[in-house]
């Protein structure tokens, strides 16, 4: 008996601490019920994959060819841009469109767990580098247009300050210090691997981190320094520059100080776009995880609770559609983006009607020459046989003329 009892405790151990690790990260995928703990939890019975499956295979199948073709059209604008790879804002530009380009190479593999109704065929590496991806390509991007914001607000607020600053270094260095920063701080992702659920493995659902606290504690960080800090500067930078255009004190000429207007008005959109985006893409995701943690924490009624867990699984999907909002700022923000996207384009068209050209007429060239030297043997058999070829021989001027590309129509005087 005493045996047994230990049996028994063994077992109700190991399931006490399966529990957890089994249902922890769906505040991150939208598939939460929460865990028995010391926390004030409760446990809400639901079975939301459907919809969260169904949510995701539409949202992933209509943004994996945009973004990626977007983002690879993107760079190879930025790259044909020779006279400005050294601007700060190329080099910004360029970093975001590599950073929503190698997201994008990840949604096939998003697309395929789901379609599978939740069963992942890949390795476990592939799944923790899935979820890794997702976060990066999430915070970089809020950096990066936090930067780019930054920038356009300090060459308009202070252009005789702004050249100093204004450096392809500087720029470098501050994106691959984003890179950096992001890289690191999002780490503990990689521990979200492949787990088990009723023996098929999952990924994408939930991960192991040691409690409900420290997955609080990571949610603040997230929300502090990845959201609301580069939140509020952007619309800081957004209303100095507005400030400044309402408040002009130009000393140019009237020529000079139209351009001048016409530069900060596009500055001017470009930052509209990116409040935007927040509001669309980044702003949604981070409340309604925000508030599904403290439902799941807090014992809210079940409602409420799986209620914000399918909130959860939209606005997820609308944070993955940042990769394709991004493609639009470059364009609609910058009048040289839109130039070279028409360069590109009939640079492309330009190389593709040569080399159907080259093809058709390296054909026409030889369908010549054929009956150019069936001609000549016709005209050749014709001559000898000819009564008058010995009393009236061919001048030279005569034989080159025979010579002459002709068509079986023609006929040698």
């Amino acid at each position: 008996m005493a045996g047994a009892d230990r049996n028994r405790t063994g077992t109700w151990m190991k399931e006490l601490q399966a529990e957890p690790a089994a249902r922890l990260e769906d505040w991150l995928a939208g598939n939460t019920t929460a865990p028995n703990s010391s926390i004030n939890t409760r446990t809400c019975p639901h079975d939301d994959d459907e919809f969260k499956y169904n949510a995701y295979i539409l949202t992933y199948f209509l943004v994996f060819p945009v973004a990626f073709l977007c983002n690879i059209l993107a760079l190879v604008v930025f790259f044909r841009q020779k006279k400005r790879r050294r601007k700060p804002a190329y080099v910004i530009m360029v970093n975001l469109a590599l950073s929503d380009g190698s997201f994008s190479l990840t949604l096939p593999l998003r697309l395929a767990y789901y379609m599978n109704k939740g069963h992942w065929s890949f390795p476990d590496w592939v799944c923790r580098l899935c979820v890794y991806t997702f976060y990066v390509n999430l915070y970089s991007s809020i950096l990066f247009l936090t930067f780019l914001s930054l920038l356009r607000w300090f060459s308009i607020v202070y252009p005789l300050h702004h050249k100093k600053v204004k450096s392809f270094k500087l720029a470098l260095l501050t994106c691959l210090g984003i890179w950096l920063f992001v890289a690191v701080s999002s780490l503990p992702f990689l521990g979200s691997g492949v787990n088990k659920r009723g023996g098929i493995p999952r990924c994408f659902e939930p991960a192991t981190p040691q409690s409900w606290s420290r997955i609080l504690s990571m949610n603040y960080v997230a929300l502090i320094f990845g959201f609301v800090l580069p939140f509020f500067t952007i619309i800081l930078c957004c209303t100095k520059i507005i400030h400044c255009l309402t408040h002009p004190h130009y000393s140019q000429d009237p020529k000079t100080r139209m351009k001048l207007r016409k530069k900060n008005q596009r500055s001017v959109h470009l930052l509209i776009m990116v409040i935007a985006t927040f509001l669309l893409c980044f702003l949604p995701y981070h409340v309604i995880r925000t508030l599904h943690l403290y439902a799941v924490n807090g014992g809210w009624n079940c409602g409420v609770t799986n209620l914000l867990q399918r909130a959860v699984a939209i606005t997820l999907c609308m944070a993955a559609s940042n990769s394709v909002v991004n493609p639009l700022l470059y364009y609609y923000s910058t009048k040289n983006f839109k130039e070279d996207i028409e360069h590109t384009r009939l640079h492309i068209s330009k190389r593709l009607s040569f080399r159907s050209g080259s093809l058709r007429s390296t054909g026409r060239a030889g369908s010549l020459k054929v009956k150019t030297q069936q001609g000549l043997s016709i005209k050749a058999e014709d001559m000898e046989q000819s009564p008058l070829k010995t009393q009236h021989p061919a001048t030279d001027q005569q034989i080159q003329m025979t010579e002459k590309p002709l068509g079986l129509e023609e006929t040698c005087d």
